[in-house]
């Protein structure tokens, strides 16, 4: 259910056309929350027959003209309701984790490699989040919207500063392996 959510927010912050939206996703939400193109566009379908959203009204429509949407009262309210109600965490998946502890029985053959083109993903990740910060959350904006979108961005550069310390530390102990 949160597509739909993270879309009524984008729209909120800024009326948009999909493509723009899109774009949007892959610049800012797409980090923590990802959607393809194709999704987007089928939920934005799904909200505006919900009535959650509308198209723009042009003034001269033209082929091949974006449609922009907007969020009517109906979605913000949505939006107010879903972002009070409580949820529980979800437990975390991560295929790697598995693979590490499937490597305790099997072997570590391959994996080392592996580890180590995660651990540059999470740096590169990680310098991306940092360049991020500098550039949009300067020092004195204290407006309750950066404040909390800057949040969002903190949790990112701590988990990317996580992984990149425990991927250090899982190639160091590997180091130490007998079969590595």
């Amino acid at each position: 259910m949160s597509l739909p959510h993270a879309i009524l927010t984008a729209l909120l912050e800024r009326p948009s056309a999909g493509l723009d939206l899109t774009r949007r996703f892959d610049r800012s939400i797409g980090y923590f929350w990802s959607a393809s193109h194709q999704q987007i566009y089928r939920e934005l379908g799904k909200l505006e027959a919900e009535g959650l959203i509308r198209t723009l009204p042009a003034a001269q429509r033209t082929r091949g003209q974006k449609k922009s949407y907007e969020v009517l009262p109906a979605g913000r309210a949505e939006l107010e309701r879903w972002t009070a109600a409580a949820q529980d965490p979800k437990p975390h998946r991560d295929p790697l984790l598995l693979r590490l502890r499937a490597a305790a029985v099997v072997g570590t053959e391959g994996l080392e490699a592996d580890l180590r083109r995660h651990l540059d993903l999470h740096r590169r990740q990680l310098a991306e989040y940092e360049e991020i910060e500098k550039r949009d959350f300067p020092p004195g904006n204290d407006s309750a919207q950066a404040r909390l979108q800057h949040l969002v961005l903190r949790a990112g550069i701590d988990l990317e500063t996580f992984w990149t310390q425990w991927l250090t530390e899982v190639l160091e102990e590997f180091a130490g392996l007998p079969d590595s």
